[in-house]
């Protein structure tokens, strides 16, 4: 197999964003999701692509407006993470720009391509089929929406978790101009500019740029770079044709990013076994030599999205979509200048997608039918580098994952009485995985992929080709009953499912087989490296009201959900063709349940009080999910036998980066001063102990922790210029987001065995990994805008 370059489509993409200020908590449902306020205070939704009041909608999702997400000094997707109930939003350890999304206990954290995602994400409704460059940066937000539970019907495939969406901004039909500044400590510095205007009567062009800049939270001590800086240029452009009263609206656009930051390396978290390099003080500096490829992530994409008023009842929507992302990143797992456990990586991503909709509103009845198709190419390369280990030996892979997936879909609701609604809804999907794994040894040095000058030795131990098609049918209903128009107590059932594939780390050669001569068939590589579908039945009762005159609103959610198939990725030590490496281990463990309870609620607690107009609010979330394995099928190896052995270990297995607790609340005053007004907010966050991955590590995992923040805002009359000071994480709290761990732990309970020093035994590499990645400490920062 050799080097593939990914295939470039000529295609236009689509986005459709429609609403004006999202209020801070939202429950809501599909796919559009805008608000507004009437003038009785009403909040107003479109998540089912209609309008309708907030409170009338049966399931849960949480909303931050541009407004608010700007109070907050918000940087990227990831700071919604924090005040979003049984929610993790994270970098994925050394970049910047890699995401690890996880929601009720369901998500990936796993990059390579071949894994799919159990989150969906979206920019401007266009599916989001890799998580390289998911971390996306705020700007020219609208809002950005985070559902929660399985989306199987509007959705589709690989949103067994939730979707997270990042909307934005339509084009205003006057001309307008913005630009926020922002300057603060590590030399953060920022610049967002955002300008359109009308070039005819149904004409609009717009554009947006962003600078993100900041310098390094700690130091490679090594190679000299910083670590954990942020060097990223962005841009986004904007045609829109119709719309505003026309019954047609086309909306073209195309965005482009680059990133430049640095490598993130680890924090070393044991003493080198064999060099006895100590501990760093700064958990934000490194010693990892490793810096080939030069980092470097570039994403794109092109959107049009068409939306067509055919009659007064009936709308019909194409959605197109192509984007591409090519990610180079070098990754020294070990944390130390010798090439002891070193990854070279490249991430080579593209896709295609397109998406009819026909939207029916009647009196009783609405809804719609739809029709998705996507094409995705997903390549993965890379080197696993152990030279301490035996002189120069490299284990290179190079995974090329392609996916065609085609859905029909239905989502209708009828509304019995003016308090009794039903809804159901229905997804039929197409898979097929097609996938080329190719694993070579090298001696003497890297692979030529990556400039190395080693040789390759003995046969492939993987060179697979292969395919595999997947069919699933996953309904929707939900009940709701409203008592007064101010209450609605709901109930819904969904189901998800997530695509299976092969795994593109597998070593083939380690397949188990019948053969006397001790080769693995065609046959049995492919189903050793083969996974199946993971699928959830999600079950969920709630209540949702406006009290007092809306004074206070409470949204309160139960869930219980069946979780089966569960696919367990992971990297190993193992020995192929009797040399120690680097492998992929992947199966479908089994089963868990997941159910918990999320609270959201948000209170006037005071209007009037100093002064006429100001309000004191109090706002808050809180999470609570009991995730655990029912079952957890894995092969331990028989001391007597050598053979492997089925075993089923749940009770030693926890669901991965799932706290038991979250919780958050912010309190926040706000004041006319002259024509302007100024708001003071602080907020407080709470994460309960969270396992890095299934098998516990007291090194890696992170105990209980809390972050405090606050943001000082005014802004000025008709918000044309505004100036804000934002605290991140003032009590400078060290947590840990994600690791890697390469040491001896027990087959079934997986304690770490420690050697004699009393320190943990390596078992890939001399040196010992267990490296850390860390949250990011406090930031002081002002931001300045102006707006025309």
């Amino acid at each position: 197999m050799k080097y593939r370059n990914n295939v470039s489509y000529a295609a236009l993409v689509s986005c459709f964003a429609t609403g004006l200020i999202m209020p801070t908590v939202v429950h809501a449902q599909g796919n559009e999701t805008a608000s507004e306020s009437s003038d009785d205070g009403t909040i107003v939704v479109t998540a089912r692509r209609r309008e309708e009041r907030l409170i009338d909608v049966p399931i849960a999702i949480t909303a931050y407006s541009a407004e608010k997400l700007e109070r907050q000094g918000a940087v990227d997707i990831t700071d919604i993470g924090l005040t979003t109930p049984n929610t993790t939003l994270e970098a994925s350890r050394g970049t910047n720009s890699t995401l690890s999304a996880f929601i009720r206990g369901i998500g990936q954290q796993d990059p390579v391509s071949g894994f799919e995602q159990g989150v969906g994400i979206y920019l401007d409704d266009v599916y989001l089929n890799r998580p390289q460059a998911a971390v996306l940066d705020i700007y020219d937000v609208e809002r950005i929406e985070v559902l929660r539970g399985p989306q199987g019907t509007l959705y589709g495939r690989n949103t067994i978790g939730g979707a997270v969406k990042y909307v934005t901004k339509r084009l205003p039909q006057d001309p307008s101009f913005k630009a926020r500044a922002t300057y603060g400590s590590y030399d953060q510095a920022e610049l967002v500019v955002t300008a359109s205007m009308p070039v005819s009567d149904i004409i609009r062009v717009g554009a947006a740029g962003a600078r993100l800049s900041r310098g390094g939270f700690g130091d490679n001590l090594t190679t000299g770079l910083e670590n954990y800086n942020k060097d990223i240029w962005a841009g986004r452009g904007t045609v829109e044709v119709g719309g505003y009263g026309e019954p047609v609206l086309i909306r073209i656009s195309g965005d482009y990013t680059k990133d430049k930051s640095n490598p993130r390396g680890g924090h070393r978290l044991i003493p080198g076994a064999v060099s006895g390099a100590p501990v760093l003080d700064d958990v934000f500096d490194t010693r990892g030599g490793l810096n080939d490829p030069i980092q470097d992530i570039e994403a794109y994409g092109l959107s049009m999205n068409i939306t067509a008023n055919l009659t007064d009842t009936v709308t019909f929507r194409s959605i197109s979509a192509w984007r591409k992302d090519d990610t180079a990143t070098p990754i020294d797992f070990d944390a130390l200048p010798e090439v002891d456990l070193d990854v070279p990586g490249l991430y080579l991503n593209e896709q295609i997608s397109q998406e009819f909709q026909l939207l029916y509103e009647g009196d009783k009845l609405k809804g719609l039918l739809g029709f998705y198709y996507l094409d995705a190419k997903a390549d993965t390369l890379f080197d696993v580098r152990i030279f301490t280990t035996f002189d120069g030996l490299t284990a290179y892979t190079e995974a090329n994952v392609d996916t065609e997936t085609y859905a029909v879909f239905a989502d209708f609701t009828y509304d019995f009485t003016e308090q009794l609604s039903l809804s159901v809804g229905g997804r039929y999907t197409w898979d097929e995985r097609t996938a080329g794994i190719l694993r070579q040894n090298y001696l003497g040095g890297g692979s030529p992929t990556f400039g190395g000058a080693g040789i390759p030795f003995g046969a492939p131990a993987t060179d697979f080709e292969g395919s595999a098609n997947f069919k699933k049918f996953t309904p929707r209903a939900s009940v709701s009953y409203q008592p007064t128009p101010d209450h609605n107590v709901y109930a819904s059932f969904s189901q998800g499912f997530k695509g299976g594939g092969f795994d593109p780390r597998g070593v083939g050669s380690n397949a188990p087989t019948t053969n006397t001569n001790g080769i693995p068939s065609d046959a049995e590589i492919a189903s050793f490296l083969s996974f199946q579908p993971e699928e959830v039945d999600s079950y969920e009762i709630g209540y949702k009201g406006s009290l007092l005159n809306g004074a206070l609103n409470v949204a309160l959610a139960g869930f219980y959900t069946d979780y089966t198939n569960v696919q367990i990725p992971g990297s190993v030590a193992c020995t192929a063709q009797g040399l120690p490496s680097f492998c992929g281990v992947i199966n479908n463990a089994g089963k868990a349940t997941l159910k918990g309870v999320e609270l959201e609620a948000s209170a006037r607690l005071a209007q009037d009080m100093v002064a006429s107009g100001d309000r004191v609010m109090l706002s808050g979330a809180l999470g609570y999910i009991d995730a655990q394995y029912d079952e957890y099928i894995t092969n331990i190896i028989d001391p007597v036998s050598n053979l492997p052995v089925p075993t089923d270990v749940a009770e030693f297995r926890s669901v991965q980066n799932t706290p038991k607790w979250t919780a958050s609340g912010t309190f926040s005053y706000s004041t006319p001063v002259g024509e302007g007004d100024i708001y003071f907010g602080t907020t407080l966050s709470y994460r309960s102990k969270t396992n890095q991955f299934e098998i516990a590590n007291p090194y890696i995992d992170q105990k209980g922790f809390a972050l405090w923040d606050a943001n000082l805002v005014y802004n000025a009359p008709d918000n044309r210029w505004s100036i804000g000071l934002h605290g991140k994480n003032l009590t400078n709290k060290r947590y840990k987001t994600s690791g890697y761990t390469f040491v001896a732990a027990d087959p079934t309970t997986g304690a770490i065995i420690p050697g004699a020093n009393g320190q943990p035994i390596s078992v890939l590499g001399t040196e010992g990994t267990l490296t850390a990645y860390y949250g990011n400490p406090r930031q002081v920062f002002i931001t300045a805008g102006v707006k025309f």
